[in-house]
């Protein structure tokens, strides 16, 4: 059987949940899921003993999940189990995990790792000697750098009494860290919406421009025809005029794009909302939807469609925009 911790991700979480516009036109009042952010930032600090723990978790996009743990050496044993526990909780972006201990005890000594100032010294000076740099190295430079300074605690070997303390602070961010690219999800969502309804509106103004244009094409070339043969006998016959019409439209016909542009709207509202953050099919039929678009755009042969495609790219690109950063 699973542990809880493991199950969780199949749950719902309520920091994700959001109640319906009432004007939805389903009528529906139960709770749909919103989109979730790869950016985000949580902390927690929780007191165990008089070991104080303080877990910041940050993430930003990626295409894939990447969990970096910078732990105390008394922690390290438990690398493995934060990134259980970050894995549980979340699908794709990079994940960085920073764990600090302090004492709150005053018998607690702040201790200077010389070992490690050795080596940080030893680096800087044969980096300065290879690339020819000068500069004074002084103590103080040196404690500064990361993990010259610990306390007992930051210091002491890692043992199960310290995990407690840690997992209650790391649940703990991660619930913030939760809440966070919950609130940014809805913002991201509320503008793909947007943005879905600008293609649609725009789509059917294309959809109704369409049958105009092979007719709008016979005009012109009558007018132009009749510009030409003007002052001679030379007559071009209703035939040819239709013939020459008819294989414009074919050449120009969008009909099988406007379907398709169609099915892939109605699936990325679907996906949207959805019982899940879909961000990588969202991505994909955006991309199909831009593709479309383009052969539209090549295709019609028209201005006034021209400019539409101009608006639906324009859209598309948004959302894209916003894609890259929803898991």
């Amino acid at each position: 059987m699973l542990p809880r911790s493991r199950l969780r991700r199949n749950r719902l979480p309520k920091s994700r949940l959001r109640s319906p516009a009432t004007d939805s036109p389903s009528g529906s009042t139960g709770e749909t899921i919103v989109l979730l952010s790869m950016t985000g930032f949580g902390a927690a600090t929780h007191q165990a003993g008089d070991a104080l723990f303080t877990v910041e978790v940050r993430t930003v996009n990626n295409r894939f999940l990447k969990v970096v743990s910078r732990l105390p050496e008394s922690c390290v044993s438990f690398d493995g189990r934060v990134e259980r526990m970050v894995r549980d909780r979340i699908g794709r972006g990079t994940v960085n995990v920073f764990v600090r201990i302090h004492s709150s005890s005053k018998s607690s000594r702040s201790l200077a790792d010389e070992g490690l100032i050795a080596d940080y010294a030893e680096q800087f000076r044969g980096m300065a000697e290879r690339l020819g740099l000068s500069g004074e190295l002084t103590l103080d430079t040196l404690l500064s750098l990361p993990g010259v300074i610990g306390d007992d605690h930051s210091r002491a070997g890692g043992g199960e009494e310290m995990w407690p303390g840690l997992e209650a602070s790391l649940q703990e961010a991660l619930e913030q860290l939760a809440s966070f690219r919950t609130q940014e999800g809805v913002t991201i969502e509320a503008d793909l919406g947007h943005q879905c309804g600008v293609v649609g509106t725009e789509l059917e103004a294309v959809r109704l421009r369409s049958p105009k244009v092979a007719e709008a094409y016979r005009q012109k070339l009558l007018e132009r025809v009749g510009n030409a043969l003007a002052g001679t006998v030379a007559k071009v016959s209703e035939t040819d005029v239709i013939r020459e019409v008819s294989l414009f439209a074919d050449r120009c016909d969008i009909n099988e794009e406007l379907s398709r542009m169609d099915a892939h709207l109605v699936q990325f509202r679907q996906i949207l909302d959805g019982d899940s953050s879909e961000g990588r099919k969202l991505d994909f039929l955006a991309q199909e939807m831009f593709r479309e678009t383009n052969t539209i755009g090549s295709k019609a042969n028209d201005v006034e469609i021209a400019h539409r495609v101009v608006e639906i790219k324009l859209a598309i690109e948004r959302m894209r925009e916003n894609l890259q950063n929803v898991e």
